[in-house]
This record gives structure tokens, sequence and C-alpha cells, in this order.
């Protein structure tokens, strides 16, 4: 239950929560107004929680409604017709002796009617999106997308922006030192040792090796000629591969100065953004060895060692030109720049450690580097599929904007020539908020839709940015926000997405993982695309689902209603329209359900939110294979007994035998039912409908399935089916007929729906116009009342909790007050075992444990303890404070050893 409810609601839910909120008296008139206030609150417009589901809902109500209405027109026209014609035209009086035959064929009417209903009904459309969703979260696991909300899986269908993080997802994580300025030298690639001098070399090694967390290293690959692995800190372990190409061993540094020796550490954080080592030297001074972002460390730097390894003054002039020349040229290059520098102080006073200002200042630059995190191979081609099918995608990183824009450049989200956006934070927070600090979504609004890279950013620049999006009324359709994250800051970014992806194989945080809908095992942006095609695959599946389950309803429907009324008995029998609702309910949301998604699905732009299920195409497709079926069903209906050369089946007594007319009847309809399930794997007017149907084993299993019931029931069904056995040539015209359905569907793809003016979208979702504003709260998104209602369980538990408590105290109160005139444990013992049990005696001496509150101490329970077994808890002195008694408290109960009070308190 994320996105749910009005804000004042979570708020309320949120104080609610906590028990010290809840401490009100048994009948205290506050507690009967709050609760009615509670009620008052509860009483919203109930909006389903899935888009797809209010969609769905909607559209099985409205077919419900039809099918309620024609089956009761059904059993009226039956019975007037009836009636009228038996004792109206033929002029019968109503014989006593004849009245159960009457009453018979007014069962049979009714029976007709309720089959019709049942037809009508989809009540397979519910079975169909668990099947589908259920299939999906399945098959999204071998993606290495773990599904934490079945609806989030969907609501990825109709995504339409992604705001990415950089580090792990849209690059490999996989850090390595690739430039160098070192001793006035720039070098593009790694230098060799030997033109680096010796001392220079050593503060590098000492500086990388010592001022690292140790558990940061390099293993030896896992396999024989693969690339060695990294452990811990990507970025340290960059700086530990560039001591080890400079053929250097950063592991006997460590054993020398292991971590015990560390004088003092000033670790890494998001505010220095630098982490800071001292180690304290022989002659009793200090040296200190700081590596961090190279802006951040050079402006604290006032001395760098030249090509001689001797420190010269770094002047401001001086950091300006090394930052034009150095680090610019790696930031755009994608470059990620470290500075390493140290410092050391004199021995006759130790620095007061504390003043880190102070410390951190007057530092001699050693080198700076520049750390490549390379992109992963796949990602520019996903990013590709993303624009291609309508998603914007937008990085959102801490790195320096000249990285971000070199990575986004190689990605493929900034493309030549386009004019997109690249900020940093603070310019973003500067266009977007006025002068006192507030967010301005008109500012917001200008700015987003170009935005691409949002550089050196915040966790709250990122909630701001999705709020934004998500608030935005530019456009047409609402837009439908994905973000990834990993860290505890990301928490409110992901909540407030429509679909947050939790990052976990960098090390995601529980709050990360807490908050999003999908966690990402891989952290790849190719899994956040694959999770976007079986969005869409679910909506996909649904509407095939729908498309095969609406031309049978009508035809069903209309066979029933028409039949009944021409010829007083419908040519399909209550069990044979049974078998046909299995069918086309539960086995074909199995079949239609399941189609796995292809690559074709990311060349459509998004599904809206409000975008109709049942789009025109589709609607073509069910009214032209409906007259299809009907056009067969009614022409052997009335003239197929002339047709095969058999006997009619229509008008046929009560209790007739079954005929092969009506048989050829219902089979020619099962077997059209069968080829147009074939049909309805494609819904957006394709012409190859067999496409990939071996990857659907499940698809295929139902149809052959379906077609061998078909034949054992027709066979061997007899009179409970009202089936007659057919002779081979009659099975071959039914199978012939029902392979014209696929001939059909060539023909129906031909006609262009542009050209059918008359064709209606169906399936709407439910918007916020439709619902009166006088029920709608502000700010009001989705609710859940399942969410809902475990929120006031979870009140109502805190409350009795409470209470309880308060008699607890309330016994304790009367306890203290009886033992004051007592003095020995002995006659303590005797009025506790009056209250209790005699088997069980008061110890004084065990030590004290707190209440429940952690304010008031339990004397009974702690000090209860079994003659010659362990003791229930630790016994405390008796509370003689406890005398403040609630006057609303009306009755006080002990608690029995068994009961479940008395077990609560030894729980405690």
């Amino acid at each position: 239950g994320k996105k749910t409810g009005a804000p004042e609601n979570r708020n309320k839910a949120k104080t609610q929560d906590g028990v010290a909120l809840e401490i009100q008296p048994l009948k205290s008139q506050e507690g009967v107004e709050n609760e009615e206030k509670e009620k008052k609150k509860v009483k919203v417009p109930k909006k389903e929680k899935s888009v797809l589901q209010g969609k769905l809902t909607r559209l099985a109500v409205q077919i419900g409604k039809a099918g309620l209405i024609m089956s009761a027109i059904t059993v009226i026209i039956l019975v007037l017709y009836f009636v009228i014609d038996t004792f109206g035209v033929q002029g019968r009086p109503w014989l006593a002796e004849c009245t159960p035959i009457y009453i018979q064929y007014f069962v049979k009417f009714f029976i007709i009617g309720v089959t019709v209903l049942v037809v009508a009904v989809p009540e397979g459309l519910p079975l169909a999106v668990t099947i589908s969703l259920a299939y999906s979260v399945k098959k999204m696991m071998k993606d290495n997308n773990l599904v934490r909300h079945l609806d989030a899986c969907e609501t990825m269908g109709t995504a339409t922006a992604i705001c990415s993080d950089k580090t792990g997802t849209l690059t490999m994580n996989r850090m390595t030192v690739v430039q160098a300025y070192v001793g006035d030298t720039h070098y593009r690639q790694i230098p060799d040792p030997e033109a680096i001098l010796p001392k220079i070399l050593d503060l590098i090694v000492n500086g990388v090796a010592i001022n690292s967390a140790y558990t940061s290293k390099i293993l030896p690959p896992e396999k024989e000629g693969g690339l060695p692995r990294q452990v811990g800190n990507k970025t340290e372990c960059a700086l530990l591969g560039f001591v080890l190409d400079l053929k250097q061993d950063y592991q006997a540094v460590r054993n020398e100065v292991p971590e015990e020796k560390l004088y003092k550490v000033y670790t890494f954080n998001s505010v220095r953004k630098s982490m800071s080592t001292v180690l304290k030297n022989g002659n009793g001074g200090f040296r200190m060895y700081s590596k961090g972002a190279s802006e951040i460390i050079l402006r604290k730097c006032t001395r760098i060692l030249d090509k001689n390894g001797d420190p010269r003054v770094f002047k401001v002039k001086d950091r300006d030109e090394m930052v034009k020349k150095v680090i610019e040229p790696m930031a755009c290059h994608g470059l990620r720049t470290i500075c390493l520098a140290f410092r050391d102080f004199p021995g006759d006073a130790e620095p007061d450690w504390d003043s880190e200002n102070e410390i951190l200042s007057d530092l001699t630059c050693i080198a700076v580097v520049g750390i490549e995190d390379p992109v992963r191979p796949e990602v520019p081609d996903a990013i590709l599929k993303c624009q291609r099918a309508g998603i914007t995608v937008r990085m959102v990183t801490g790195d320096n904007i000249n990285t971000a824009r070199a990575i986004a450049t190689k990605c493929g989200i900034l493309l030549p020539g386009e004019d997109f956006l690249c900020l940093e934070g603070k310019e973003f927070n500067r266009l977007i908020r006025n002068e006192k600090g507030e967010v301005e979504q008109e500012q917001l609004d200008k700015i987003w839709p170009k935005l691409r890279v949002l550089a050196r950013s915040s966790p709250t620049d990122k909630h701001t940015l999705v709020k934004g999006i998500i608030d935005s009324t530019v456009g047409d359709q609402r837009q439908v926000v994905a973000v990834t994250g990993d860290g505890t800051n990301d928490g409110p970014a992901l909540k407030k997405a429509d679909v947050g992806f939790a990052m976990v194989w960098m090390g995601g945080t529980d709050v990360a993982k807490e908050a999003s809908d999908i966690i990402l095992t891989d952290d790849n942006f190719t899994s956040i695309v694959k999770a976007v095609m079986w969005g869409r695959n679910v909506y996909d599946s649904i509407s095939k689902f729908l498309q095969f389950q609406l031309t049978v309803n009508v035809v069903a429907v209309i066979v029933a209603f028409t039949g009944a009324c021409i010829t007083q008995d419908s040519p399909l029998k209550a069990v044979q329209m049974l078998w046909v609702n299995l069918i086309m309910d539960t086995f074909a949301s199995l079949a239609l359900a399941t189609e796995p998604p292809s690559e074709s699905l990311l060349l459509r732009k998004p599904y809206g939110r409000n975008k109709p299920l049942i789009s025109r195409t589709m609607m073509k497709n069910i009214l032209g294979h409906a007259v299809y079926q009907l056009t067969i069903i009614f022409t052997l209906l009335f003239a197929g007994e002339k047709f095969f050369d058999i006997d009619s089946g229509r008008n046929a007594p009560l209790h007739s035998p079954p005929t092969e007319h009506y048989t050829i009847v219902f089979n020619t309809f099962v077997m059209m039912q069968l080829f147009n399930e074939i049909n309805a794997r494609k819904i957006h007017g394709e012409r190859n409908v067999f496409e990939s149907i071996y990857r659907n084993p499940i698809f295929c299993t139902v149809v052959l399935g379906t077609f061998a019931a078909q034949i054992i029931i027709v066979e061997f069904g007899g009179k409970p089916f009202s089936c007659s056995g057919l002779t081979l040539s009659q099975w071959f015209w039914c199978i012939f007929i029902g392979v014209g359905e696929l001939l059909w569907g060539q023909l129906i793809c031909t006609v262009p729906t542009s050209h059918l003016k008359f064709l209606k979208e169906a399936g709407h979702g439910i918007t916020k116009e439709e619902i009166p504003e006088e029920e709608l709260p502000e700010d009001v998104d989705e609710i859940d009342h399942a969410e809902m209602e475990l929120r006031r369980g979870q009140i109502l538990w805190f409350r009795g909790l409470n209470r309880i408590q308060t008699q607890i105290k309330v016994v304790n109160a009367f306890r203290s007050s009886l033992y004051e005139g007592l003095e020995k444990p002995e006659s303590r013992s005797s009025i506790h075992n009056f209250m209790t049990h005699p088997e069980f005696i008061l110890e004084e001496d065990e030590p004290r444990t707190p209440f429940l509150d952690g304010a008031e101490d339990d004397p009974e329970t702690d000090g209860l303890k079994k003659r010659g077994g362990g003791s229930l808890g630790g016994s405390t002195s008796l509370n003689r404070n406890n005398n403040a008694v609630d006057s609303d408290q009306a009755e006080v109960t002990v608690p029995e050893p068994e009961s479940p009070l008395h077990s609560l308190e030894t729980s405690v």
C-alpha cells in the first residue's frame, strides 16, 4: 500500500501508530469522538489501487448489466411465448394434471436464462489479471526483477519517464584509473613506474594503501584470464589497482602499518567528500594522507610536488590553470577525478584533531588521477529502445556535471543537435524555487520536459524532480515515473514514484528495499527495460483475452436469445454453454495471459492511464468474427438438416434424446472458438497469428487439450451433454468451418480501421472528473481500502494493549497499597497466593526488569517463581508509587496464571 490515500490519511495513520498517542480511557468522550472522526475520514470514494483493475472492474460491471438484461428478456419472452401459444393460440385449458409439465417448461426457461447470464458475465477477467501478473512476476525473476508489489508490474507498462542513477546502473561499477597528473606531467595512460621518482611513488603507494578502508582489496580473478575481482569500495579499488599497475604492492604497506597503528581517521562522508588518515612518526611528529574529490582537495592545497618531487607553492591561479588544463579535460572524457595529498605536522605540540577545518588545510598535492567507470555495453541499445518506445530517460547523479554529460552522451541520453538541459543540483534549485525556498510547479514545468541530466544532485533534488514530473499538468496524460535508488535517502523518491526500483547488487539499504516496488538484483538498466516489456505484455495479454471472450460472449448470448425466441429452445443447451464458458473463461485466460513478451512491444508509445482496454481495431475484430460465427450458426440452425441430410432438431419435445443437428451446431461453435483463440493472439492488426506460437507451450497445450476434450464430449457425452455421436465427414465439416475463422481473420485485417467510423472504444478508466468533487479529498491519488483497514486494525490493537496496561497498573496500585502494612515475605506471599495460585511465591532479590512502556514495573510477573522450577521473569521490589487509579476504570481484573493477560505480563 504505497501511493494510497490522501496525505492527511497517511499522516494520521503514522501518528496513531505510536503507543503513547493511544492512551485513552475505556469510555471517554474524546475516544468516541475520535472514532467517529475516523469513520468519517474512511468514507472516501472507492478507487481501485490498480489502473488496470479499475478499467476491468468497470468493463465487467457494464458487460454483467447487459447480460442480466438479456437473460431477463430471454426468460420473459420464453414464458410469454409459451403461455400465449399454449393457452391463447391453441386454446388449451390449464389442467391440474398437466401442472408438473408446465412447471418443467418454466424451469427449463429459467435454466436457459441463468445460462445466458453465466455466459454473459465475464468472471474470467479477474482470473486473467491474476494469472497474467503472477506469471509475469515469476518470469521477471529470471530477468533480475524481484517484484514486491504486483501492481508495479502492470504500472511499468504505462511508464513514460525513467529517472536512473549512473553508477552501477548505466555504468559497470568497475572503476579503473586511466589517466594521471603526477610531477607536473599529465599522463594520458598509466605511466611507467620508471618515469615517476621513487619518493613520489612512495607517497602515492602509502597514500592509497593506508588512507583507504582495509576491507577494500583486489583479489585474483575467479577464472583464468578474467579480470581481477574488486572487493569493497569501488573508487578505492581503482586506486589500489593503480598501485598494482605501477608494479607496487599495497598489501606489504598494510602489513607494515596495520589498522591498530592508525592514529586518527576522518572517514569519507557526503559533506567532507574526502577521507584522511593520520599516522604518528617515529620522531613524535604526524603525517596525514588525504584523498577526495579533486575540486575539494585542491582548494585546501597550498603546495604541489614538482617534477623533482619537491613541494612548490600552489597559488589560486595555479589551481585555476590546473582545473582548466587537467581536471576539465578528464571530466569531459567521463572520468571521475580524485586528488591525493598529504601534510606533515611537527612533533613539538599535538594538533587539535577536533578542529577539522584547520587540520584539513595547508595540504601538499601528490597527484590527480582520472578514474573511468565504463558504460555497460548493452545500455546505449537499451536506452535507444526506451526512446523508441516513447519513454524519456533522465540521469540523476552525484558526479561532476562534465563527467555526467560525457557519460550521458555515451549512453545516448544526450543526443547531438538536441536542445536538452544538463543542470547541477544548485542551479536546478535556483530555477525552481521562489524567494522563500518553496518549489513552484510552474517553474518546474518549464524545466523538466527538456531536462536530461541532473548532476551533483542530492536525494532531496531527486524527490523534488520526481514529485514535480508526477504532479505536472503539462501534456495530455499524467506522466508515469519510474525511479532507481539504493540509499536510505532515496526512500522518499522511491516511495513517491509510480514504480520504485531498489538496487541491491551494490549494497542497497533496507530502507530503499522497503520503499521500492521492484528490487533489481543486478542493478542493470536493461533489467528496467525488460520490466517495461513485461508491463506492456500484461496489458496486451488482458486485451487478447478480452477480444476472445467478448466475441464468444456476443455470439453465445445472441444465439441463445434469438434461438430461444424463435424455436422455443436454446440451440446451445445449459451444460454445453457452461462448457463453452469454461473454454472462454478459465482455459482462455490461462492460454492468452501467459504469452511471453516480444521486442515489438517496445516499438509503440506507452498506453495512457485512461486509454481504453478495447481499441477500435479490437472492436473491429470482435464484431467481424461475431458476424462470421452468427452467420454460420444460424445457417446450420435453420438449414443444417438439409445440408447434412439429417433430422431437424428444432421444436423437439421436452425430454427428447439429443439430435445430430444440434450436436453439429454445438461442435461447429466450439471449433470456431478454438481457431478464433489463435486469431486473438494478435490485437494490433498483425496478419501472422502463428508468430512465435511455439514459445508459449501453455497456449498449445490448452488448445490441443480443449480439442481432445471436445471429441470426448461429443462422442461419449450422451444425454448429460445433449450430444449425439458424429460421423467422420461431419467432424471434418465442423473443423473446416472452424479453420474458416483463420481465413476470415485475414479478410478482417484488410479492412482499414480508419474507414469504420462507427466503431467505438470500450473499457475506459474512471477519471477524476467522474467523481463528485465533494467526495474527493484533497490530493487524493489512489485509495487502498485494505491498507486503511490494516491501519485501523493496528490502531485498535494498540488501544486494546494500552487498556490492558492501564488495568495492570491498577492491579499493581491495589496490590502495593495492600502490601504497605506488611513486613514478612510470608504474609506477602499469602496475600499473593490468595490473588493468584498457591504454587507461586514472591521473590525480591532478583534484578528489576522494565515494563512495556519503560515507565512502570510489574511486580507480579517479575516476582513469580515456581517452587523447584526456573523463574518466569526477573522479580522486582514492589512498586509503591502506583497509587493513581483512573476513575474511568469500572472494574479491576486479576490475571489467572493461565489467562491471556497473565501470559501477556509474563512475555513482557
